[in-house]
């Protein structure tokens, strides 16, 4: 299937034309990381990277496509042609998909000539921030119900179509045990889950009819909707009397809270069926929850089992977008370079944004990112360095801040992992395409190798990215040239 490259911002295709014209189109490193973590949270789920791949490797500017940049008049015939024939040939070297990251470090390293670079941003940006930040969103919803079964019912709030099955394939990743979205359920194999809508229950004379006919049609699949009338004086008893009836055929079934105030009716609800005889009735809830609710629902013990989650889920509720930005880190200098094919990394010059805003100035050159790790198997800390520079186990060595020259640490890890890999060469996807349980569960066992000050939901820990001698050096070259 082909991919439209004409999905780019169009100030890509004008820089594009420019470095066609002056023979600048010579080999690049560009990071993709991000500023801040996003709900003042302390870790972040990396998502999207399988689909990003695959669009990559199927990018094209149609006929049509160029036919409409004809008609704008700002484009050459020979670039036009040159983008008619456009495949991205490049490199991309990222960390695995369900990898928990943090501010400032290169979650995805391109490797291309620089207008194949420059045209993928967008597309880079586009994907890998809002399936981060749901994917992230879910991760922290997951934890606050204390890793209980979460829904994602969020279909018809997500930014459109695109959006959501986006998200139904991000919050999976995250940690919901399935979906509402049916054609998620079939394109990426995610569990689909539902109930009823009060349009079922309002279609009947009363409540213990809709409730029987729905038995009657899913004995083995029964969750009752007991809010549309009276929760407490109707929709419990309705749902008591038709579920009596399931249990003695020896079948399970379930209510659904969505409604009220859900930490007093979730009470009441359990206290009814218990007396009733029937304590394995499982309690569902929705109606906009997010990770803060759910907390306080489980710190306060609601008798909750099972959560389902919309708006706040598929939209990133408080948080609008994810802070991604993707930063030249390394040109070719064309006065003297030779070129010898995209992996050649020695024509390179280390690159860097300076500004007035510590936090908005980058990290030059092609860096790797390494996760020390203590003797307990726990986290310590990320560490930038070098491309081709090591991190040694158990040798003690200093470690510095990103913006601040003054906090260092010296540390001796247990173990190191290298954190980034090739994921694409000349263009081609490596490997094996991994299901999304493989990167969920990736996720789920990465989280537990953090201390719970870094998952806490209010107020966590900050955790430690830090640089090498070498590459604080490097930045510091580039202050005292500036005049800094």
């Amino acid at each position: 299937m082909t991919e439209s490259a004409l999905f780019t911002d169009f100030y890509e295709l004008t820089m594009a034309q420019g470095y066609w014209k002056r023979n600048m189109n010579t080999l690049s490193v560009f990071d993709m990381f991000f500023r801040r973590q996003p709900f003042n949270g302390g870790f972040s789920v990396f998502a999207g990277l399988g689909p990003l791949l695959k669009t990559i490797e199927n990018f094209r500017f149609t006929e049509e496509d160029i036919e409409y940049l004809a008609s704008l008049a700002l484009f050459e015939k020979g670039f036009l042609d040159y983008l008619a024939a456009f495949r991205f040939s490049g490199d991309i070297w990222a960390m695995d998909e369900g990898s928990i990251v943090f501010p400032n470090e290169p979650l995805l390293r391109v490797h291309a000539n620089v207008i194949e670079a420059s045209i993928i941003e967008g597309l880079v940006l586009n994907t890998i921030n809002f399936q981060t930040l749901i994917a992230t969103k879910t991760a922290r919803i997951y934890l606050a119900s204390n890793k209980g079964p979460i829904m994602e019912f969020g279909l018809r709030r997500a930014q459109g179509f695109n959006g959501a099955m986006s998200a139904s394939r991000a919050a999976y990743i995250g940690g919901a045990a399935g979906t509402s979205n049916a054609l998620a359920g079939k394109e990426y194999g995610i569990p689909v889950m539902g109930t009823m809508a009060h349009s079922w229950v309002m279609s009947f004379s009363d409540e213990i009819a809709a409730f029987e006919a729905y038995a009657e049609i899913y004995p083995g699949n029964s969750v009752f909707l007991i809010d549309t009338y009276n929760t407490l004086d109707s929709g419990i008893k309705a749902a008591i009397t038709v579920g009596k009836k399931l249990t003695a055929q020896g079948r399970s079934f379930g209510v659904r809270l969505d409604s009220g105030d859900i930490q007093y009716l979730s009470t009441e609800v359990r206290a009814a069926l218990d007396r009733a005889g029937l304590p394995d009735a499982k309690i569902t809830v929705s109606n906009e929850l997010s990770e803060e609710i759910v907390e306080s629902l489980v710190h306060n013990s609601a008798p909750i089992d099972s959560w389902g989650i919309g708006t706040h889920m598929v939209t990133g509720g408080s948080e609008s977008s994810f802070t991604g930005v993707y930063k030249l880190a390394a040109r070719t200098d064309i006065h003297n370079a030779i070129i010898s094919g995209n992996s050649d990394v020695s024509a390179l010059q280390p690159t860097m944004k300076l500004s007035d805003n510590p936090e908005k100035t980058t990290n030059p050159g092609v860096k790797q990112v390494w996760r020390l790790y203590n003797e307990d198997g726990t986290v310590k800390a990320d560490v930038l360095t070098l491309e081709g520079e090591t991190i040694e186990e158990r040798v003690s060595r200093r470690f510095y801040h990103p913006s601040n020259d003054y906090q260092s640490f010296i540390y001796a890890p247990s173990k190191v992992h290298p954190m980034l890999s090739l994921k694409m060469k000349i263009g081609k996807r490596l490997g094996e395409t991994e299901t999304l349980n493989e990167i969920r569960c990736r996720v789920q066992a990465g989280i537990e190798l953090f201390d719970r000050s870094y998952r806490r939901i209010l107020n966590p820990h900050i955790f430690k990215v830090a640089l090498t001698e070498q590459i604080r050096d490097l930045k510091r070259g580039f202050f005292t040239e500036n005049g800094r």
